[in-house]
């Protein structure tokens, strides 16, 4: 049996906006229920984001490591980030995301996976790219501020990020999904398999 996720839409017969950030805002919707009762829904809205799982020749990932003040946390993670502009291509995003916090360019992309952060309480959509063939970029390194200014970078062998997952021992989303995406992808059809780099996406639809 084949399931999968099917898009839709519950009606809404209020909408507010208590607060907007810089980058989200939080809304509130009175939804009506199937049984014709209305409740009150708060949630996160979110622009999207891209995560890149980039892998080098000696099968190591390229993590950071960075200061994350809601979770009181320094956590190993992948390179990721923000949708800067609705429509934006995601593949134009996750390049730039790679360059900006670790300085690398790749030849080979693919879609690992695309997923919903937290349904429940924000509508962020997050697509996690594999990148292969990595090689340094040229030129000066790209500037960069506040917690990122106190990143370190490492590479880490693929099968020990696995088990860092699995043993609860290392917990950021993209990190998580995305290696463990990887070794099912290399478990079952194999990377070939993969959806291109341009795969639509229609939980953030943007032009090719």
């Amino acid at each position: 049996m084949r399931i999968k996720d099917t898009a839709e839409e519950w009606r809404v017969t209020a909408s507010e906006t208590p607060f907007t950030g810089a980058k989200t805002s939080a809304r509130t919707d009175e939804v009506v229920m199937p049984d014709g009762s209305r409740v009150n829904r708060d949630y996160q809205v979110h622009p999207g984001s891209v995560a890149v799982l980039a892998l080098d020749e000696q099968d190591r990932v390229l993590v950071i490591n960075q200061y994350r003040h809601p979770v009181r946390h320094r956590l190993w993670e992948i390179p990721a980030g923000l949708l800067d502009v609705p429509g934006e291509n995601p593949l134009n995003a996750a390049h730039r995301e790679l360059y900006e916090e670790a300085h690398v360019k790749a030849e080979d992309w693919r879609v690992l996976a695309d997923v919903y952060t937290s349904p429940g309480g924000c509508d962020e959509a997050l697509r996690i790219f594999l990148a292969r063939d990595l090689s340094e970029v040229e030129g000066e390194r790209f500037e960069v501020s506040e917690e990122e200014a106190d990143m370190q970078l490492a590479r880490v062998p693929l099968g020990d990020l696995v088990r860092g997952v699995l043993a609860g021992e290392l917990h950021n989303t993209c990190l998580a999904v995305g290696v463990l995406a990887l070794s099912a992808a290399r478990a079952g059809d194999g990377i070939d398999a993969l959806r291109a780099a341009d795969a639509p996406w229609p939980a953030r639809p943007f032009e090719a």
